[in-house]
């Protein structure tokens, strides 16, 4: 009998004798007992990492093989985690519960542990030690590998499908490699040209020095220039006006003259 058909027969007695477990016996402390509800997930966890269990031995593509085996490692790793917690909850004292029942939760905790452990997920089993932390492994003689001894070349021969994959990975990552080439270059040109206008611009900082230097006298000298030729054409226009009203005045006294000895004959 394999370990999936063991543990399919004891999920199925477990779930047959459901009604006489200490966690779900009264719905009103499930509700607001923290170790029944993280309980009750880690006991869900345990069944879905089962059945990815048994989906994996019935697989038969490798690689969906070591997808799942790599997600059954996942779970078994965070409920692993969870165990601390349910420990320290166990011993938490809960309206409702008999000390018997208590003892049957710290129970339930301490075995926690090795029911993830015996979850299939592709890799050996861990070596159990006996006679405390100093005793030694014993050997394993139940223990089989997959390959029924066979660790030949015609064994480990690569499929089709694992050839395509593999083609298409090194295409992919020649493709990948160019790109990084081309980016590379890129950069390299980009750099060359910074430098070449950096160079460029301190060649130029000089020349643009002394050309503000020259604007800024030019437009002081611009501005003198402007007050001299304003002072120069106010003076033309007073001379000129004084010209112009003497002869106005001559021409008025002459047109006078003239009405009057007209209107004198």
């Amino acid at each position: 009998m394999s370990v999936i058909d063991i543990l399919t027969r004891v999920d199925s007695i477990c779930k047959k004798y459901d009604k006489y477990d200490v966690v779900p016996k009264d719905s009103n402390v499930s509700g607001d007992d923290a170790f029944a509800r993280l309980y009750a997930s880690v006991e869900s966890d345990i069944e879905s990492a089962l059945q990815k269990a048994e989906t994996a031995s019935n697989e038969k593509n490798r690689a969906s093989v070591v997808a799942i085996n790599a997600e059954i490692r996942r779970i078994k790793a965070r409920l692993l985690e969870e165990v601390p917690k349910l420990q320290r909850l166990a011993v938490k004292k809960v309206k409702g519960l008999s000390t018997e029942e208590l003892t049957a939760r710290n129970d339930l905790v301490l075995a926690l542990p090795d029911r993830i452990q015996s979850i299939p997920d592709g890799s050996p089993p861990p070596p159990k030690t006996s006679g405390g932390w100093g005793g030694t492994s014993a050997p394993r003689t139940e223990l089989k590998f997959d390959s029924d001894g066979r660790f030949d070349n015609e064994y480990f021969q690569q499929t089709e499908e694992s050839s395509q994959y593999r083609q298409e990975y090194e295409m992919r990552k020649m493709k990948q490699d160019q790109g990084l080439d081309v980016i590379a270059e890129g950069l390299g040109t980009l750099k060359n040209m910074a430098h070449d206008m950096n160079e460029e611009l301190d060649r130029q900082v000089p020349l643009v020095d002394e050309i503000d230097s020259k604007v800024d006298k030019a437009t002081s000298d611009l501005k003198n220039t402007n007050v001299r030729l304003k002072e120069t054409v106010d003076q033309l226009r007073s001379s000129r006006n004084f010209c112009i009203d003497i002869i106005l005045l001559c021409v008025i006294l002459g047109i006078a003259a003239y009405l009057y000895n007209v209107l004198k004959k």
